[in-house]
């Protein structure tokens, strides 16, 4: 059963994000990270020395795993960002500055 159904909710109006390039739908209130797991994405960060895939690792904003760049302002916490409709959220590399 949907767990809206089941907590009697009604959420406001969905809107999308864009993930890489890729439209994602998103309701008011979730973070970048809900959004994302919502949508089967687990990983969106490569680490700096060993290009290892990350994502949400505590869920509360302190190990910073989670990194996206979001509308160009790289190391946005995607546990703690709200999702904004139209946000363009994209996969970070490493510092997600030029290096």
């Amino acid at each position: 059963m949907n767990p809206l159904t089941l907590t009697q909710a009604h959420p406001a109006t969905p809107f999308t994000v864009t993930f890489d390039g890729r439209q994602l739908p998103a309701l008011p209130g979730q973070t970048v990270a809900a959004v994302l797991w919502a949508a089967g994405i687990v990983s969106w960060r490569t680490t700096r020395s060993t290009g290892s895939p990350r994502g949400v690792f505590c869920g509360i904003g302190i190990c910073y795993d989670c990194l996206v760049t979001v509308d160009g302002r790289p190391d946005q916490r995607a546990c703690l960002v709200p999702a904004d409709p139209g946000a363009d959220i994209r996969t970070q590399d490493g510092t997600g500055h030029d290096d």
